[in-house]
């Protein structure tokens, strides 16, 4: 197994949670290190998707460890450099927002602006149903900034959700050892 240290952060679209957790699951299969981070959105609400305790449970059972749910338990990421990447799966319009105005109210934006302190890479896993609308700029403001990698993403129902981005979420380990490298994996667009 390999010994990179791998955050995962899960943000609110609750919808793509099952797709998220099988790359999450995969990544606990290639590396010894993974620790899980949850949005307190998505760590204390019950949707038609299920339960948060559903979740955290999942979460607990995939990576051994207690979910980071709050920002007090994720600021150390920084000062004791406790990870080389940080995943951030799914990345909600939202999220994508408020890192890229630099805004860490939230436990995924403190660990974010934590792990980008010590210049690693953070890799984007987007789900954003305003991504080619008010969130484009958002999208855009990240993708020249320096650390900052994205899972393969397209629309994802061009039809019925025009403005609707979606990663990948396959790729995500792929990315994840992009990122390692320094390099974004290509295509960028997919779909």
């Amino acid at each position: 197994m390999r010994k990179e240290r791998v955050g995962f952060a899960v943000c609110g679209s609750f919808c793509t949670h099952e797709e998220v957790l099988k790359s999450l699951e995969e990544l606990t299969h290639i590396y010894e290190t993974v620790i899980p981070i949850v949005s307190e959105t998505a760590a204390f609400t019950d949707t038609r998707f299920g339960t948060s305790e559903d979740l955290l449970e999942r979460i607990r059972k995939l990576t051994g460890r207690e979910p980071l749910c709050d920002i007090p338990a994720v600021e150390p990421i920084g000062p004791k450099a406790l990870l080389d990447v940080l995943v951030i799966a799914p990345a909600t319009g939202n999220t994508i927002a408020k890192l890229a105005a630099g805004i860490t109210d939230t436990a995924v934006t403190m660990a974010a602006k934590a792990h980008l302190r010590n210049g690693r890479p953070v890799v984007i896993a987007m789900a954003s149903n305003d991504g080619l609308a008010a969130g484009a700029r958002n999208i855009g403001e990240l993708l020249v900034r320096k650390h900052y990698y994205f899972v393969p993403f397209g629309q994802d129902n061009a039809r019925l959700k025009p403005c609707s981005l979606m990663a990948d979420f396959t790729k995500i380990p792929e990315t994840v050892d992009g990122a390692l490298r320094g390099e974004q994996i290509q295509p960028l667009l997919v779909r």
